[in-house]
């Protein structure tokens, strides 16, 4: 797969026409929120990834969200950060954008923003979204191409939305054996994650002091993320982690 990311952003009629315009996500039955995490600067790539478009023209942050979109979320959250409009501009109109304003800080930032638009009102800066009746967030990463619906799907099959036990779920992907994303979130882990979460640590300490449930999806994709072009690296270790973590500095 060849990546562009020298492509400039391309307005479409799948496009949201503003970024941060009201949008009501509410909904009455259980059901699974997608968290696309697109806010990085990219500085490795040369810029952000949300900019990248795979060899056909399609963006990557397109891709993504018709992922968790036809895996069984609904509604799918675009975190946008480093050059949000123009990252806004490659989304679909169906998903729903929200900024990060300290986006900066790292990838904590972009997973407070998505799990506070899936659950609350909006704050400053954000999308007037009014919460969803979600049980489970399902979180991705803009950058990997690998990952499909086929992979969302299954992590749904396993803890389904109006499940028992759906609101206390925390599994993530497996790819032989090595964990990965995208990562299933419960609704009753949503505000410790989100006070946990901070620089590019992620929900690296919270997941690791948890039981999580790993779903093996090898056969159904790679899961290698891209850090650097024309480079696909590991699956990444440790869900929601970013760079500074042991296993992420390990593979540099």
């Amino acid at each position: 797969m060849s990546i562009r990311p020298g492509s400039p952003p391309r307005e479409s009629p799948d496009a949201p026409d503003t970024l941060g315009s009201p949008a009501a996500l509410g909904s009455s039955a259980p059901a699974a929120v997608g968290l696309l995490l697109a806010a990085g600067a990219g500085r490795r790539m040369g810029g952000p990834k949300g900019l990248l478009r795979d060899a056909d023209g399609t963006p990557w942050v397109a891709r993504a969200a018709g992922a968790l979109r036809d895996g069984g979320c609904e509604p799918v959250i675009v975190i946008v950060g480093a050059a949000a409009s123009e990252v806004a501009a490659l989304v679909p109109a169906w998903a729903h954008v929200v900024p990060a304003p300290d986006w900066a800080d790292g990838m904590g930032a972009s997973l407070r923003a998505g799990l506070a638009a899936a659950e609350h009102s909006s704050g400053p800066g954000r999308a007037e979204l009014s919460g969803t009746a979600a049980e489970l967030a399902v979180v991705t990463l803009v950058d990997l191409p690998g990952v499909d619906a086929a992979v969302v799907a299954r992590l749904l099959d396993r803890c389904p939305p109006g499940a028992p036990d759906a609101a206390h779920a925390l599994v993530r992907a497996g790819y032989d054996g090595v964990p990965g994303h995208p990562v299933v979130l419960g609704r009753a882990h949503w505000a410790d994650v989100a006070e946990s979460a901070h620089g590019d640590a992620g929900a690296r300490d919270y997941l690791r002091e948890r039981e999580v449930t790993l779903v093996e999806c090898g056969d159904l994709a790679h899961g290698d993320d891209v850090d650097e072009p024309g480079h696909f690296g590991g699956p990444r270790e440790e869900p929601l982690d970013g760079p500074g973590s042991p296993k992420s500095a390990a593979r540099r």
